[in-house]
């Protein structure tokens, strides 16, 4: 599948897009654990195809696909596991159909979460788990026809690694992405160095951080532009809660994201965009940046 490939041969920044999950929530669907943004493709999907217009007419160059709680492991939590593959590539077909009416089309990335918690390192089951469980859904990611993976929100070396093994045998390109907080570690305590390197040596495109408030990038920033793949950043605003609400960490203006996104460009990044908390009207404010500087 070339499309995530040919595009980041491209010199120019790709602009992802923003937060799934708090962005239902904000528009009045409660996402609550263990489906998260998932319930949406039971409850709302046509809300979801409303979120994905929007952030591409804000001018995102790819589109996530609502796929990070579409593994069996969050299924089955909710007596879901047997339609996995269905909700995976309906989660697909949504944002495929919004980025063909849009010229040009925006890629469409399939997303791959941690098996468990994304904020909880300890909690990232076995090897053997981990290589079964992202093999399936990697393969459900490339049956539904995905341009690549984002690998996403990874808090461990380890299971970073068994995701892009599982992209790379299911044929799919792979960005891969890591949550650090206030410095450049991953929150198991990995530093940041460790995982650049095991991206690539896994194969991934481009390494990210994902997750973070912006103004806790800037530690990253100097060990990104040093591992030798291009690089990006999209942060949050804040953090989705174990009871499904949401803690905002900085309030924050889509000028003012902007303003920090100016920062990672400066520093090399080439993928940008925003994670919880962001809306189309902060990739907005990304998309007239990159105007700019063209």
């Amino acid at each position: 599948m070339p499309a995530l490939r040919d595009r980041l041969r491209d010199p120019s920044p790709l602009l992802l897009d923003g937060a799934t999950g708090t962005e239902l929530e904000r528009r009045g669907l409660a996402c609550e654990l263990p489906l998260w943004s998932g319930s949406a493709l039971l409850a709302a999907p046509e809300l979801l195809r409303e979120i994905h217009r929007d952030y591409a007419r804000a001018g995102a160059g790819a589109l996530t696909a609502n796929t990070f709680r579409t593994h069996a492991r969050s299924l089955a939590a909710a007596g879901l596991a047997a339609r996995a593959g269905e909700l995976t590539g309906r989660a697909v077909s949504l944002a495929r159909e919004v980025a063909a009416a849009v010229d040009p089309a925006p890629l469409v990335l399939g997303s791959a979460a941690p098996l468990e918690d994304c904020y909880q390192p300890q909690r990232v089951p076995p090897d053997a788990a981990l290589a079964r469980e992202h093999a399936s859904h990697m393969e459900q990611l490339a049956r539904a026809g995905v341009d690549g993976v984002l690998i996403e929100t990874q808090n461990s070396v380890r299971e970073a690694r068994a995701a892009l093994r599982a992209a790379r045998e299911a044929g799919l390109a792979a960005l891969v992405s890591f949550v650090c907080w206030q410095r450049a570690a991953l929150l198991s305590g990995e530093p940041l160095e460790r995982a650049l390197e095991c991206a690539a040596r896994e194969g991934a495109l481009a390494v990210l951080v994902n997750c973070l408030p912006p103004s806790n990038a800037a530690p990253c920033l100097a060990v990104l532009a040093q591992g030798g793949l291009r690089f990006g950043i999209y942060a949050n605003l804040g953090t989705p809660l174990p009871d499904g609400a949401f803690a905002r960490s900085e309030d924050c203006a889509p000028a003012e994201f902007a303003a920090h996104a100016r920062e990672w460009l400066a520093a090399g990044a080439s993928l940008i965009g925003g994670c919880c908390g962001t809306t189309p009207a902060h990739i907005a404010g990304l998309a007239s940046l990159l105007r700019g500087r063209g």
